[in-house]
């Protein structure tokens, strides 16, 4: 798994998000450019922002025990699974503003460093590791990048 952590992929991670056009087709899926740079978006909102609400014990329970591991392990993403409902970004979005904002995400996240992440606590899954931050956020953001071809 690449590091997030460092400049270097961080800046490889900027580059193929410009590579992507306003027209660039999906390989499969069905969100438009657009509305995946928003999707990709919302993990950091969850880390960064009080947008979105924490679930409740129940549901925090639940997904600490069921779905955490396939979310911040290495293992890589399958096509087409299903997403969380507040991933899902049913209108269409402005590319470049969605471009932009990723990007300010990722140098936000690369300035804030490795150590910011030990131990910080996530909406979902409690308090995570640097490296279960990485793979959370490098995992979904190559996963979809690769979704539209770069």
């Amino acid at each position: 798994m690449k590091n997030i952590f460092d400049p270097q992929v961080t800046a490889e991670l900027i580059g193929r998000i410009n590579q992507l056009k306003p027209e660039t087709p999906a390989l499969w899926g069905k969100m438009t450019v657009d509305q995946m740079l928003a999707h990709c978006s919302v993990a950091y909102e969850m880390a960064f922002t009080n947008k979105h609400p924490k679930p409740n014990p129940l549901m925090r329970f639940l997904l600490k025990t069921f779905v955490k591991n396939g979310v911040v392990n290495e293992v890589p993403y399958k096509r087409n699974i299903r997403t969380a409902p507040q991933f899902v970004i049913s209108d269409r979005k402005d590319f470049e503003l969605e471009q932009k904002r990723l990007i300010t995400y990722l140098e936000h996240t690369l300035a804030l460093g490795k150590d910011h992440f030990e131990g910080k606590e996530s909406l979902s899954f409690g308090p995570l590791t640097a490296q279960e931050w990485n793979n959370m956020f490098y995992k979904h953001l190559d996963h979809h990048l690769s979704q539209f071809g770069v």
